[in-house]
């Protein structure tokens, strides 16, 4: 079987797994990736978390003159609205050029690519042990997923560096095309935020409401931009993006300039606005509310889960900071999961390695590293000393916007955009992993 027919066949395989957290579900896609490994004698184990959440680590052993490799990709997807979906979000369906599925970008397609890549080099010489993680839980926090390997099985997992999702797909920008590649990504701050108020008949409005009080809150939260932290990797992508779209961009750096233009830039082009907005700055998105139990009772407290990702070199102390300034001091925060973001250096022999790659199968990209505005399982393998590139490779048409793909309705790639990444991808490892001849 060819390398681009297996790894068309795991993601189909993959992407007919409703796998989606909460719960979970990962089992399946577990036993499917153990099942292809074990039918390959490729030595593997499957680690299940407290919570019962499985994850599988397999390895092909090199000479050990290197350091491991590893390719990471979570099985866990985020939930669907299926009467919003063209073709049915868990049938893997192939359609106009793509396979439309939960998954198929974030990141089933990793999974595959990289499943059928360890499989293709299991014979040939390495001189670094190659592994694969397929991993559960990234969507929630990767508490039961890389967090988890990383705290309790260090010893399957420890790799100079990880190769995970966050890049190396296709921007169109104006006439041209860029291959970001992720260095750095946000961390996390989920807090509730909570008003307490006086409790009353319904029927007698009065103005310690609580629910009121946490509406006006979250409307300033809605509404706020947070001071701009600028990092040199977000500097140098927004200059890179200005050679070929728009002069105004360096403008956005400057922190009396950059609210205003980013308000011009939101009218124009909200599509682009929004990324670059989360770039430069902490945000906050309030996404569930709870407050009382019957309608004619004021309730004593209304509260609101709020979804905050923090620019790295910031704390999650001055992120609290920022957002007491925004809401007062009277309404109660409480943090539920945060960790701080990461940044790896670009001046390694991988990402050299991944750049040359490119330039080879897609000259007419333009390599350059950036941050995303979200996270991925590398801020846990940075814990043990692992450099991390989001590197997960897939050519896009200019039709298919790949920020839109991730948690949006009708999430697909193109077949023929998949097997360039697969082939693209197992080119880096094999090289990257072979002795220098």
């Amino acid at each position: 079987m060819s390398l681009a027919t297996a790894a068309l066949e795991h993601l189909k395989a993959l992407l007919r797994i409703p796998s989606v957290n909460p719960p979970g579900g990962e089992g399946p896609c577990v036993d499917y990736v153990a099942r292809v490994l074990s039918e390959h004698g490729i030595e593997h184990t499957v680690v299940e978390s407290h919570g019962g959440r499985p994850n599988v680590v397999g390895r092909v052993r090199g000479s050990g003159a290197k350091k491991p490799l590893l390719l990471n990709a979570h099985l866990d997807v985020v939930p669907v609205d299926r009467d919003k979906w063209t073709h049915d979000p868990f049938g893997a369906v192939e359609a106009d050029g793509c396979i439309w599925g939960r998954g198929a970008i974030d990141m089933k397609n990793m999974a595959a690519m990289s499943l059928a890549t360890i499989v293709s080099l299991k014979n040939q010489r390495l001189d670094r042990d190659l592994i694969f993680a397929a991993v559960a839980d990234e969507e929630a926090g990767s508490n039961h997923g890389a967090l988890y390997l990383v705290q309790n099985r260090p010893d399957l997992v420890s790799a100079e560096y990880v190769l995970g999702e966050g890049g190396g797909h296709t921007l169109h920008v104006g006439p041209r095309q860029i291959c970001p590649i992720q260095v750095a990504e946000k961390g996390i701050c989920w807090f509730e935020l909570t008003a307490h108020g006086e409790p009353g008949h319904g029927s007698m409005p009065h103005g310690d409401n609580a629910v009121v009080t946490l509406a006006r809150a979250i409307e300033k939260l809605g509404e706020v931009r947070l001071p701009p932290h600028v990092l040199p990797v977000v500097e140098g992508f927004l200059q890179e993006l200005a050679g070929g779209a728009s002069r105004a961009i360096p403008a956005l750096l400057h922190p009396r300039l950059a609210n205003h233009l980013l308000g011009v830039l939101e009218r124009v082009d909200p599509a682009r606005a929004r990324p670059v907005s989360a770039m430069i700055r902490n945000t906050v998105s309030p996404t569930m509310l709870s407050a009382g139990s019957k309608v004619n009772v004021i309730p004593s407290s209304a509260s609101a889960h709020v979804d905050g990702r923090v620019i790295p070199g910031q704390t999650i102390a001055q992120f609290l900071d920022e957002i007491r300034a925004v809401v007062g001091p009277d309404l109660e925060i409480t943090v539920h999961e945060q960790h701080e973001g990461v940044v790896f250096s670009s001046d390694t022999p991988l990402y050299a390695a991944i750049a040359g790659m490119v330039a080879r199968h897609a000259p007419e990209a333009t390599v350059v590293p950036y941050m995303v505005p979200g996270f991925t399982d590398a801020f846990a393998y940075a814990r043990i000393g692992a450099t991390c590139y989001g590197f997960a490779p897939v050519r896009l048409p200019r039709e298919l916007d790949f920020a839109k793909m991730f948690h949006g309705h009708d999430e697909r790639i193109p077949v023929d955009g998949f097997v360039w990444g697969t082939e693209v991808l197992r080119d880096l490892v094999a090289e990257f992993c072979s002795p220098v001849r």
